[in-house]
């Protein structure tokens, strides 16, 4: 998930409702690579393309985005359990002078986003088996008629199934965060205090690139275990049949190779820059439309900072001087004795 640099002019909801609107507008325009990216996960098609062409064959265009409701949903929830989570470990990790290091900044953003995963992880199942089942003929009718109907079945832990490789993607997650970060002056032969915005954009698609190469066989894995029940047509479309996440690791290596373990690849690299593209665009433009709200620059449409107002007054004090103010003209206008 992106990060945005705080800014102080900004009040929590504003900063809040800004990330909500980009993640749910750039969830919804790469929808169809992430539909393409889980059947081939799951059903291990020769080639993401394949299963999201047969996808919308069979079912017609408004395939491509099943269970984007559902992903869109949860970013507001998982966002604020991160950003809770996040506080607290960097907390833990700050030394008694007020630093952190970098691997302990990485190692307190990868266990924020865990735990954020594991706290929501049934709405990623219940997106998982919208996405797989079929329209023509569903198995679940929503989001609430899947959750019901999953616990019903299933039972409760069946809502948590595959949750224990998010635990260990993690490692490889973090790792790959830490060699991108590492390595970015000698990238760009500059020290990073000076990157431009494009280069800063750059490097968040290169993080996200690495990292989600090194861990993609871990959310390979994950994408089979909340697929497969019995209770679905064809135990869900899962290609393999397994007891447990290390058996389904051995089956895929079995059955069709190592290389299967990163199918779908292609499409979830391919979503990475428009993804994040329009996520910093959106951001940008409703942070602009509540700076124009609060009364920092002059037009949602540019960048021109309002003429006498302090720029580092928080948003509640600017709108406390400016009742002050007007009350005072408001005052003076009146005929004194």
């Amino acid at each position: 998930m992106a990060t945005w640099r705080r800014d102080g002019r900004l009040t929590g909801g504003q900063r809040l409702l800004c990330a909500g609107a980009a993640g749910a507008l750039s969830l919804s325009l790469t929808a169809p690579l992430e539909l393409a990216t889980v059947l081939a996960q799951v059903g291990g098609a020769r080639g993401p393309w394949a299963a999201g062409l047969r996808a919308w064959r069979a079912e017609g265009p408004r395939a491509l985005w099943k269970g984007n409701g559902v992903a869109c949903l949860r970013l507001f929830p998982c966002s604020a359990v991160q950003l809770a989570a996040y506080r607290k470990f960097v907390i833990l990790f700050t030394d008694d002078l007020g630093h952190i290091s970098q691997w302990s900044s990485i190692m307190a953003g990868s266990l924020a986003g865990m735990v954020s995963t594991i706290v929501t992880y049934p709405t990623d199942l219940i997106k998982t088996r919208l996405i797989v089942q079929n329209l023509l003929e569903p198995s679940y009718r929503g989001i609430l008629h899947a959750f019901s109907t999953i616990y019903q079945q299933e039972g409760f832990l069946a809502l948590y199934r595959g949750v224990s490789l998010t635990v260990l993607g993690a490692l490889p997650f973090s790792a790959g965060s830490l060699l991108v970060y590492m390595n970015l002056e000698k990238l760009w032969n500059g020290p990073r205090d000076r990157f431009s915005p494009l280069q800063n954009f750059a490097n968040v698609c290169l993080a996200a690139a690495v990292t989600q190469t090194l861990s993609f066989p871990f959310d390979t894995v994950k994408r089979k275990m909340q697929a497969q029940s019995p209770h679905l047509p064809h135990h869900g479309g899962v290609d393999v049949h397994f007891s447990g996440a290390v058996d389904c690791f051995r089956q895929i290596v079995k059955a069709q190779g190592v290389l299967a373990l990163w199918n779908g690849l292609t499409a979830n690299l391919l979503k990475i820059v428009p993804y994040f593209g329009v996520m910093f665009g959106t951001f940008e433009f409703c942070k602009r439309i509540c700076l124009y709200q609060n009364g920092y620059i002059v037009s949602p449409l540019s960048c021109k900072l309002t003429p006498g107002v302090d720029q580092s007054v928080k948003p509640q004090e600017l709108r406390e001087l400016k009742k002050f103010f007007k009350t005072g003209q408001l005052k003076s206008k009146k005929p004194t004795l």
